[in-house]
């Protein structure tokens, strides 16, 4: 059974797709171990609490340090046993410590797709205002392994939108939203639960079907 824990900011729409897609049977032999949210009272926590899954914040404001902020975000994942972070609208920024520890076990959904529109400070409704304002007619959705820098590490998944005329950000985000995030994240956590992807430098290979892993193997090691 893999552990997961997942990290959120808001409403927890991407966490609810999660959710939905395990209790459906799609995701099998996975658990959210644990929610964690870096905003107190957010619709997130009240939706982890819904399914008896354990939720909790730690903000970033309480810690004098990313290094500290860190510690405490991997002591809070080591003691629920996660293997794989999957970032469902995670505003916080992780530090090197936190990378380095989960390295290739961290996973981010981001609205747009990579490389347009990413980066440091594009995050919830912005990379939707700036994909109108370009005026370009695909967008869309990327889930990615997570490295230091924002939005640069192997690109797992990609599903496009179109943009259509009278859109505003908000229609657009919606329509992103439940298009291509809430189909491509839990498909990127299927497919890690399945050991089914393989990290070739900046390339991340799908197999077509999952590997015979032998008693001594390392589960879910990518």
């Amino acid at each position: 059974m893999l552990k997961i824990g997942v990290l959120v900011s808001g409403g927890g729409s991407n966490l609810q797709a999660i959710i939905d897609k395990i209790e459906s049977g799609y995701i099998r032999n996975v658990e959210i171990a644990t929610v964690v949210s870096s905003k107190p009272g957010v619709f997130a926590l009240e939706r982890a609490k819904k399914y008896r899954i354990g939720g909790t914040c730690i903000s970033r404001k309480f810690f004098n340090n990313i290094d500290e902020y860190d510690e405490a975000l991997i002591s809070h994942f080591v003691e629920h046993k996660v293997e794989l972070v999957v970032m469902a609208g995670f505003l916080s920024i992780l530090g090197e410590r936190f990378n380095k520890y989960y390295t290739n076990r961290v996973i981010n959904i981001h609205p747009s797709l990579i490389p347009a529109f990413c980066g440091k400070g594009f995050y919830g409704i912005i990379p939707h205002r700036h994909v109108l304002e370009s005026g370009v007619k695909i967008t869309g959705a990327t889930v990615h392994f997570v490295e230091l820098e924002a939005d640069t590490g192997p690109i797992i998944l990609q599903k496009a939108v179109y943009v259509e005329e009278g859109d505003t950000p908000e229609i657009l985000q919606k329509r992103v939203m439940e298009q291509a995030e809430w189909e491509i994240l839990p498909e990127a956590i299927k497919l890690f639960a399945e050991n089914r992807l393989v990290i070739e430098g900046k390339k991340v290979l799908i197999k077509k079907t999952a590997p015979v892993l032998s008693a001594a193997s390392k589960k879910y090691s990518i």
